[in-house]
């Protein structure tokens, strides 16, 4: 399975997701003019991931900013994960924040509430 990494842009996230390390991580602002096009390459490489017999997925959230219509790929992303850790994988969220950063700690917490799957909010 091929490794997906798509570069920053001042509108968008920095995502690098290594299928030997089972791992994704997303980071930086995300306010695309399109979201459904910059979020669809992700999911669908995460879940060609789990398809391809993945035992493990680790999910890094390192967002320091993401609007509305990002939120809801975020959640969908998230709830892919909560429907691998349900069919018996191995998934794990990472939601790091700033310390100072209410907003997205908030947004870790809201998320974090709703998912059985381990999601840990890191203060960085």
């Amino acid at each position: 399975m091929n490794n997906l990494t798509i570069e920053k842009t001042k509108s968008t996230l920095k995502v690098i997701g290594d299928a030997n390390a089972g791992k994704i991580e997303l980071s930086g602002s995300s306010f695309p003019e399109n979201a459904a096009e910059f979020f669809t390459p992700i999911l669908k490489w995460i879940s060609s991931y789990m398809l391809e017999g993945a035992e493990s997925i680790i999910v890094d959230f390192k967002v320091d900013y993401v609007n509305s219509s990002s939120i809801k790929y975020i959640s969908d992303i998230i709830e892919k994960i909560e429907m691998f850790h349900k069919a018996g994988g191995a998934g794990v969220i990472n939601w790091y924040y700033a310390e100072d950063d209410e907003d997205i700690q908030d947004m870790g917490n809201e998320f974090a509430e709703d998912v059985s799957v381990p999601f840990n909010l890191i203060q960085e």
